[in-house]
């Protein structure tokens, strides 16, 4: 039992989870665009915490796999970091970005023919039509997310970036407690901030966030997974680690705190544990097998664009087919012909922007890395020599 990171590049399950999340953040937004519900699918935002839960163990296991030869005392190591995380999440933003702020107006549209037709309350308009150069440069520097008026202002489900871009800030400070003073008190202090943070913001400042977008509001979250993916030391400690995880996952900051999703948050911390720490177990490493299969190795590598550009072409697919059949097709129907249309032209679009967009990027970024490591390097090298001369 146990995640041995120092024989162990990859976890199999990840790509499979990470594109049953997109999937299900799909599904769960073409129910509430065409009146059709299932239990647990329609719950979109479940879907986001599960991103969330994978995040924060990814970013361990990373640092875990490089800790041999990164030095995190250091604020290159940081600098890197971040440069990686940046490459990784921005190109594709921007150009689907750029496609929100130019197709809003007509998206926006759509939306009130959908809401209309739903009985579902109207959308704010400046959510789509919002081109102004402040809300623009509020989502070209990531800072949207912690700012209130501006975290959910595109036709993009882009405030879990805002989110994400705020966690990855923090991360380095987050390990540097935790080389400190370990990984399980260095999380629950780290809750603690962000509960007397949420309460300073909401309840004393009176500041409200439309999305999740402020980290302390999915902090915990975070958490859960950075808790899974550490290496808990010699011993039996990981199980406080899934103690303190659960512990985490049940604490009640604002959004939905229904049974429903405190109990699929908990399954979710406790199916992604077993996954990973209990693989013995015949079954479970059948499941996690199979999550890492090529066909959910691709639902994986499509899982952020399948995020990001689903909502610019399932509004407008949505509002056709209500506007073409109207009561005359049930919500069933309606949800059957959207998807039918939708899902195979999102993970086109989706494929087309990982090869000429995703990969290329990450590349850039690669680049940029390695010749700013190396200028600093040399100057560190050169150093010396100019202290030396007369």
């Amino acid at each position: 039992m146990g995640l041995e990171q120092g024989g162990i590049r990859r976890v199999e399950c990840l790509d499979g989870l990470r594109g049953l999340a997109a999937l299900w953040v799909l599904v769960g937004h073409m129910m509430i665009l065409t009146g059709f519900r299932l239990p647990l699918l329609r719950n979109a935002d479940l879907g986001v915490d599960l991103f969330i839960l994978l995040s924060g163990f990814l970013m361990v296991f990373q640092y875990q796999l490089r800790a041999g030869s990164e030095d995190w005392g250091a604020p290159g190591t940081w600098a890197s970091f971040w440069a990686r995380r940046f490459f990784r999440l921005a190109p594709l933003f921007y150009v689907t970005l750029a496609a929100a702020l130019i197709a809003g107006p007509a998206i926006y549209a759509d939306r009130v023919a959908i809401d209309s037709f739903l009985g579902q309350g109207l959308q704010p308009a400046e959510r789509y039509t919002d081109a102004s150069l402040a809300n623009i440069a509020a989502h070209l520097s990531f800072v949207f997310g912690l700012l209130p008026d501006y975290a959910y202002r595109t036709p993009l489900p882009d405030w879990s970036l805002g989110l994400e871009m705020q966690f990855y800030a923090v991360f380095p400070f987050l390990v540097l407690l935790a080389r400190r003073v370990g990984w399980v008190p260095a999380a629950l202090i780290a809750a603690a901030i962000g509960v007397a943070l949420v309460t300073l913001a909401v309840g004393t400042m009176g500041l409200d966030w439309p999305m999740p977008s402020f980290l302390p509001l999915k902090l915990h979250l975070f958490l859960c997974g950075m808790l899974i993916a550490a290496d808990p030391g010699p011993g039996r400690r990981i199980w406080l680690h899934l103690a303190a995880a659960v512990l985490l996952a049940a604490l009640p900051i604002r959004g939905e705190q229904d049974w429903l999703h405190f109990a699929v948050r908990e399954l979710l911390v406790l199916g992604f544990f077993t996954l990973v720490h209990l693989r013995s177990l015949g079954a479970i490493d059948w499941v996690a097998r199979l999550l890492g299969s090529r066909p959910f190795h691709w639902l994986g590598e499509l899982s952020y664009g399948t995020y990001l550009i689903h909502l610019l072409i399932l509004q407008p697919v949505a509002a056709a087919v209500i506007g073409h059949f109207g009561t005359g097709l049930g919500a069933m129907g309606r949800f059957v012909l959207t998807g039918a249309i939708v899902v195979p032209v999102t993970y086109a679009l989706a494929y087309l922007t990982y090869r000429l967009v995703e990969l290329p990027g990450q590349r850039l970024g690669k680049v940029v890395i390695r010749r700013a490591t190396g200028s600093a390097r040399q100057s560190r090298q050169t150093v010396p020599e100019e202290l030396a001369a007369p």
